[in-house]
């Protein structure tokens, strides 16, 4: 596999892992059953996420001159 295609296949895994946070992060925001340590760590980990995809985005994407 080129680094392209692993960058697309991390990117991917990334994505779902971010949004998979995000519905877990909502569910336990309106069931009012989480405390505030594990919400706290959930968003911390989400933006980490966040980050991560946005460098691999950054790398698969040519840089334009104009």
């Amino acid at each position: 596999m080129e680094r392209q295609e692993v960058l697309r296949v991390e990117l991917g895994i990334l994505t779902r892992e971010h949004r998979d946070l995000d519905e877990a992060i909502a569910a336990l925001d309106v069931s009012g059953r989480a405390d505030m340590l594990t919400l706290k760590r959930l968003k911390k980990k989400k933006l980490a996420l966040k980050d991560r995809i946005a460098r691999i985005e950054d790398e698969l994407t040519p840089d334009i001159i104009a």
